[in-house]
């Protein structure tokens, strides 16, 4: 992976009140900034990506695709509690000199966001012209919506949340009950509760996908069998994956992040909080996500002066966020171009 790093030591607070002694960021930037600084686009990637979305959403972001770096200065960062060059758990506690392991405060989306407010300004950005994310990074891009409601002129928040639902906490706290249960967990090294992690993906990605998903691709030709099936094989297939690319302690602590997730906290409701934003907003659902249902995304669009809403078809249910590039290229794409249009008409 190529990604820089920026460095604050400033003490940071923590809605949990905790304070780290400074933090970093890995963020990915293409394309650059144009005189004006109206050509910023930034996106805010899920649980488990990095920084570079050209990687996980190469159908979006690249060359010829909606969001080309000939036309837009794009920037991406890492989630702090991550493990792709952001501050996260295995990195130096400067107050203990050792790692922190399970010490590793979790951040909120929240937290997240106002982590990111430096870098922005450091980058010299001014205002952003599309902020978009799906899942967890939609929880961010709502935050800071809010937070700074001039900041973005358009935002599009996917397959996500205003507040993370008692059923997406139960299955994070699903997750986190297998990495406990894991023998190794308590120990202080970076493959500890890896066998719980691969375990806790199993089930994260029932929750990812849905019915006609496994139907469809996972049923096979098993008419004589009893035993070994396919979806089976697959589930540990997937834990094994994600085993070797990331660690239990980051797993555990971004889930923690996202069922902290509400952002009427402090701001006197869910409703009045989402009355801030000032973008132009849509609010795109997955018509078969059992993970964030296109109800909540109906309720981002409700609350939002002027906000929109639009639903897509597809078989892999939440992931289909990250696999439905083309549609929601076409969504977005047209969502531009008639506001676009209103505003030479006004």
């Amino acid at each position: 992976m190529s990604y820089s790093i920026y460095k604050s030591d400033q003490p940071f607070a923590l809605e949990s009140g905790n304070i780290l002694q400074g933090y970093h960021l890995a963020y990915t930037t293409y394309g650059s900034l144009n005189a004006a600084k109206d050509n910023v686009v930034w996106i805010f990637h899920a649980l488990t990506a990095n920084s570079e979305p050209v990687e996980w959403w190469p159908g979006l972001v690249g060359d010829g695709k909606l969001f080309d770096p000939e036309k837009y200065f794009i920037i991406c960062v890492n989630m702090p509690g991550s493990c792709y060059g952001s501050i996260g758990p295995l990195d130096i506690n400067k107050e203990t000199g050792k790692t922190f392991y399970h010490d590793f405060p979790f951040f909120t989306p929240r937290d997240m966001i106002r982590s990111y407010q430096p870098l922005k300004d450091y980058l010299g950005i001014d205002k952003i012209k599309i902020g978009i994310g799906g899942s967890m990074g939609g929880q961010q891009l709502l935050e800071w919506a809010i937070e700074e409601p001039g900041l973005f002129e358009y935002i599009f928040p996917v397959a996500t949340n205003a507040i993370h639902s008692a059923w997406g906490v139960a299955f994070n706290a699903s997750q986190r009950m297998c990495i406990d249960a894991d023998e190794t967990w308590k120990q202080r090294n970076k493959n500890a509760g890896m066998k719980g992690m691969k375990a806790a993906r199993s089930i994260a990605l029932i929750s990812y996908r849905h019915y006609e998903t496994y139907h469809a691709s996972q049923s096979g030709h098993e008419n004589e069998r009893i035993e070994n099936f396919k979806s089976e094989s697959y589930q540990k297939y997937q834990g094994e994956k994600l085993a070797k690319r990331f660690n239990a302690f980051s797993y555990y602590v971004l889930s923690k992040g996202m069922d902290s997730h509400n952002v009427g906290r402090g701001r006197g409701g869910v409703e009045i909080a989402l009355h801030e934003i000032k973008a132009k907003t849509l609010a795109i659902g997955i018509e078969t996500d059992i993970l964030f249902p296109v109800a909540e995304q109906k309720f981002i669009a409700a609350n939002i002066p002027n906000g929109k809403f639009v639903a897509i078809n597809s078989l892999y249910g939440h992931d289909g966020f990250l696999l439905e590039a083309e549609q929601i290229q076409h969504i977005i794409s047209n969502f531009l171009a008639a506001t676009k249009q209103t505003k030479i008409l006004n």
